[in-house]
């Protein structure tokens, strides 16, 4: 599958098979985060691969009883071991470098016929403690993983003449 089919069958999947990920394919969607852009070639991404169920009950408890976190065979917690680093833009460089790590996983997964969902509904103190993460780790996103049992189609995208402007800010 080229990139730009994995971009348009890539959707949020929220129900999945009891089959596991096997260990090649989630290798393989480690390494596609693993070989993200970083800020400075910082590399702060940190992955907890959580496989175990009742682990992973326990994070769909912190992530507010989605059902759906908790029936992947894997959920990735996806952490940055640093969150001083400020882009010149003034946003927080490890938010932005992690969730790039993160959409090139998804999009991995995809091209392998897994499904993804992105998880930011979470309280972070309740991830740290089930996994054991330490103080000063932020934990940006969990990615439940797994084969889906649905197939969601496209949802609604606005037109590129809604969203594109040429040269400067235009008003419409």
């Amino acid at each position: 599958m080229d990139i730009f089919e994995a971009i348009e069958k890539r959707r949020s999947i929220r129900s999945y098979l009891d089959k596991p990920v096997e260990e090649e394919k989630l290798n393989r969607i480690l390494d596609a985060g693993r070989l993200a852009p970083s800020a400075n070639n910082r590399q702060e991404w940190r992955f907890i691969v959580v496989r175990d169920r009742t682990t992973r009950k326990r994070l769909m408890e912190a992530a507010g009883g989605q059902r759906f976190v908790g029936e992947a065979p894997v959920v990735i917690a996806c952490c940055s071991v640093e969150s001083d680093k400020m882009l010149t833009c003034g946003h927080p460089a490890y938010a932005i470098d992690v969730a790039i790590a993160i959409d090139h996983m998804t999009l991995a997964a995809a091209a392998l016929g897994l499904g993804t969902c992105w998880i930011g509904a979470f309280y972070e103190d309740r991830v740290r403690d089930i996994l054991n993460i330490p103080e000063g780790v932020r934990v940006v996103e969990l990615l439940p993983l797994g084969y889906p049992a649905e197939e969601p189609g496209m949802r609604s995208r606005k037109k590129l003449n809604e969203i594109v402007f040429y040269e400067e800010w235009e008003k419409r």
